[in-house]
Formats: C-alpha cells, structure tokens, sequence
C-alpha cells in the first residue's frame, strides 16, 4: 500500500505518517526502487493503536512504551495498567483545570450585564481588577 492507502485505513494523515517516521514511533517505511514509501497491513494496525492512543490524549512518549508494551507478548499487563492510570490521574488533574476555568468565565459572566454599558466585569476580571 502507498502512503495515501494507508493514511485512509488507519485515519492517520500521511503527513502525520510522516513525522511519526520521522521521530521514531513507527520504523521507516520500506521503499519501491523509485523511492516511494509502501506499508503492509501491520503497519496500518499500528497506526490505528496509535491514532486510538492519541485520540485519548496518550502523549507521544507515553504511545511510544505503549506502543512496546503491546509489541511484547511477554510483558506484564500491570505495567500497561499503571501507563492508564498515571494518564487517567493527569486526565483529572485536567478536568479539575478546566472545571475553575468555566467556575470563573461564569462568575465573570453573572455579574456582567450584557447592555450598551461599557463598563464590563468580564474586560475588568480578565485584566486582574477587582
């Protein structure tokens, strides 16, 4: 398959195809004797484990161990367990983040009266004043 081919059944971007190349997430891509890229099968399993990955916010890094821990039918499942739970605590952290973030858009949109006033608890919150 080409690179194009591959982009449609993973849902990955061949740009995307390419950086990940680039950095080492995926091995380089074998070449036709005219240097286009082709990929089998395999190839579009692992990007789709990684487009699922990304899609629930796994870093780069975080994908890349993922990425050897599911390649290593050895390993032991408590490792991929604590990649999930670390990642599902940062993802709280996050919620939590962005919970106070709406709390004061809110508190600064309650006390704003929305009129053809210029005076605007919203500008006034934004620039730090009370």
């Amino acid at each position: 398959m080409n690179i194009g081919e591959v982009a449609s059944h993973s849902s990955v971007s061949a740009k995307t195809i390419r950086y990940y190349e680039s950095i080492g997430l995926i091995a380089p891509a074998r070449r036709t004797a005219s240097g286009y890229r082709t990929y089998d099968e395999k190839d579009v399993q692992t990007l789709r484990f990684i487009h699922h990955a990304r899609n629930l916010g796994f870093s780069v890094k975080d994908v890349a161990m993922l990425l050897d821990l599911w390649r290593d039918q050895k390993r032991a499942s408590a490792h991929v367990k604590a990649l999930a739970m670390a990642h599902i605590a940062a993802v709280d952290r996050k919620i939590e983040e962005l919970q106070k973030m709406r709390d004061t858009l809110l508190d600064l949109t309650h006390h704003c009266h929305g009129d053809d006033r210029p005076d605007c608890p919203i500008l006034d919150g934004l620039a730090g004043e009370p």
